[in-house]
């Protein structure tokens, strides 16, 4: 039969239509999962220096890490307290990749002896510097200053005089914001809030805010600077804890009622091209202490997690936001956590519906208030933690902390039990392990050395299923059964044998006939 070669090419047409619209929803879903659950940083902690006491700021501009904070000395890796200390007076700067401390050391002195905030010039040519002190090695300054990210130096030229603590900075190529107890800066009324241009001049922005700033993040492609504290009033309007000001006056954009419960305050801001983040501590019932998510554009709400524990910092970095707080009783967000009574101290979320990944490194409360982590950067792939903590993944680390891309700890091997020996039948069970970056795990049995079977599970360190293995042996043989379980990466050692004597037939029918 001839076939007629127009419709041939139809029927060729419509297929090749077909694969493509089919193509093209694979790949959409593909995409959507990925942007659901993206990858994380590894949960296993790199070599990182110590602080004799808290961080509360980082920073970091062209490969390096500033850590601002209250504390006298730093320490190597591994290093025990009092042991190869070396002099820092409340600031140190490392090398972002290798951790390395670097020369760069300015004492911040006086006052309350400490740096509350940090961030460096959209060019990386200065790291503006706030908090409570007076000098900076032998000079005379005001809570506030600027240090030449070359050469590490004090800038002669920006010197504002602020009546009190810093707690906030953020920078444009513009302006320099600074945000948090203080009522004047430069001998002039600002309340809470002031603006200086780089080289120091205090610019006209002007708004007047009743309680301390503690966050701050410029959006100067929305001509908008969202500001977040203790507050309730802004420009005479009340604004509880959230407000967006205009970047060039001060005059308020946009206030978010209802999005802060009172006794709630906002401790971190942060953004991304289109959306920006604030999270939250509270004290006392009906509180909120997770995370928001809202649009750069027109400020309304993207999403809203419900986990407690007062959350001090936020970092949106390749499709996950990573916070610092103690959550705790997660349960109504997705990929969440009931309440158990105790405190998972470091986070990561989809940025796109705030589910929470796979990612649990965990510190413990430390020093001080007893929170935990109080700061993060991100620089050359490297996530860098700063807090009170003393512990991280149960192992003594004090005040600092980093994770990159490497994963490096397998899980622990379970123990092995007997749970069913009947003639040429062994049924073996054991509780699933669970592994801080990897949900699903692979447990390899091996039986006289042998492999003989492969199981795989996913797991949380709140969620871990009992597991069961039958292996079909012969009747009135003698085994030995280990375990090993692998992330995929790494693999534990093998858990201590387990032996079993398997009943013969004969044994089985004596033991059940009749007495």
């Amino acid at each position: 039969m001839r076939l007629n070669k127009f419709r041939t090419k139809r029927s060729v047409t419509r297929a090749a239509v077909t694969t493509l619209v089919c193509t093209a929803a694979l790949l959409e879903t593909s995409l959507a999962a990925a942007a659901d659950s993206p990858g994380t940083l590894t949960a296993d902690p790199m070599a990182a220096w110590q602080t004799d006491g808290i961080v509360w700021s980082l920073a970091s501009a062209n490969g390096v890490v500033y850590v601002g904070g209250t504390f006298d000395s730093v320490r190597p890796p591994g290093a025990a307290p009092g042991q190869r200390e070396v002099a820092r007076r409340n600031f140190a700067a490392f090398d972002a990749v290798t951790g390395k401390l670097l020369p760069c050391a300015p004492s911040f002195t006086g006052l309350s002896r400490t740096v509350r905030a940090m961030k460096a010039s959209p060019d990386g040519r200065t790291l503006y510097v706030g908090g409570s002190f007076n000098r900076v090695g032998s000079t005379g300054v005001a809570s506030a200053v600027a240090i030449k990210t070359a050469g590490c130096s004090l800038r002669q030229d920006f010197r504002p005089a602020v009546s009190a603590t810093v707690r906030a900075i953020d920078t444009t190529s513009s302006a320099v914001y600074l945000g948090g107890d203080f009522g004047r800066v430069n001998g002039q009324v600002r309340n809470r809030i002031a603006a200086l241009s780089p080289k120091g001049t205090l610019l006209p922005f002007k708004a007047d805010i009743d309680r301390p700033v503690r966050a701050l993040s410029a959006a100067p492609s929305h001509g908008r600077i969202f500001v977040g504290g203790d507050f309730e009033s802004v420009n005479g309007r009340s604004a509880r804890s959230l407000v967006a000001l205009n970047s060039t006056s001060g005059a308020t954009l946009l206030s978010y009622p209802g999005w802060f419960p009172y006794q709630s305050s906002v401790k971190a801001l942060a953004r991304d091209t289109t959306r920006f983040y604030a999270g939250a501590e509270g004290h006392g019932p009906g509180i909120f202490d997770g995370r928001i998510a809202g649009r750069l554009t027109n400020g309304t709400m993207v999403w809203k997690d419900t986990c407690r524990g007062a959350t001090q910092a936020l970092v949106p970095y390749q499709g996950v936001l990573y916070s610092a707080s103690h959550a705790h009783d997660c349960a109504e967000t997705p990929g969440g956590f009931p309440e158990r009574g105790d405190r998972q101290h470091l986070l990561a979320q989809s940025l796109t519906n705030r589910k929470i990944l796979h990612w649990f490194p965990d510190t413990d409360d430390g020093l001080g208030e007893h929170v935990g982590p109080r700061a993060m950067a991100v620089s050359r792939n490297v996530l860098w933690v700063g807090g009170e903590f003393t512990k991280v993944n149960d192992k003594p680390q004090q005040g600092l902390t980093r994770f990159g891309s490497r994963d490096t700890g397998a899980p622990k091997v379970p123990a092995l039990a007997l749970s069913g020996n009947a003639s040429g039948k062994v049924t073996l069970s054991w509780r699933a392990s669970w592994d801080r970056d990897d949900a699903s795990l692979t447990y390899r049995i091996h039986r006289d050395g042998k492999l003989v079977a492969r199981k795989t599970k996913s797991s949380t360190y709140w969620d871990r299923p009992q597991m069961t293995y039958t292996d079909s042996v012969s009747a009135g043989a003698r085994h030995r059964y280990t375990i090993e379980v692998t992330d995929g990466t790494n693999t534990s050692s093998k858990s201590a044998p387990l032996t079993v004597t398997v009943p013969s037939r004969a044994a089985e029918r004596t033991e059940g006939d009749p007495q």
